[in-house]
């Protein structure tokens, strides 16, 4: 057993992990911090998409010992300063980014880290940088308006490939 230490949405946390606990998992079960989804257990999904030291991470790949002494922002933490919606995530409501939801976490993580990096991104820029994430109910086109309206570009029809 090891005990880790992290700040995880701006409050630091502990515990004790087996070496072999990975980060979804301590989030999941010992912060009870459900919102990080775990799809796949193959890191091919991005449901577990985090934020490790600012850095978009599927957290199915990092080990909860990996972690220790860094920062974590998980879907939990990214409402607005008020406890409002943040402007991705209110752009995915308003355009209808989601479906059944369980990719929306990791959409909206991987989302934020994407306009952090490129405030302005094409729909191709878009397309390419989600292409670790994927959605069985949307075909896409609805969070690629989302990401674009949340960068604050013009949202134009999108065509059904």
């Amino acid at each position: 057993m090891a005990t880790v230490t992290m700040t995880v949405n701006g409050k630091s946390v502990s515990g004790d992990v087996e070496g072999r606990t990975l980060l979804v998992q301590f989030l999941r079960e010992n912060l009870k911090l459900t919102g990080t989804h775990v799809g796949c257990d193959t890191s091919q999904c991005g449901a577990c998409v985090v934020h490790v030291d600012g850095a978009a991470v599927k957290a199915c790949t990092m080990l909860a010992v990996e972690a220790d002494g860094t920062t974590v922002a998980t879907i939990e933490g990214q409402q607005a300063e008020d406890g409002t919606l943040s402007t991705v995530q209110k752009a995915f409501q308003d355009y209808h980014g989601l479906q059944c939801g369980f990719c929306t976490p990791g959409m909206v993580m991987s989302a934020t880290a994407l306009l952090k990096e490129n405030p302005k991104p094409t729909e191709a820029e878009i397309r390419h940088y989600l292409e670790g994430n994927i959605c069985r109910c949307t075909g896409y086109h609805n969070i690629v308006k989302a990401i674009l309206a949340a960068s604050g570009q013009e949202v134009p029809a999108i065509a059904a490939e």
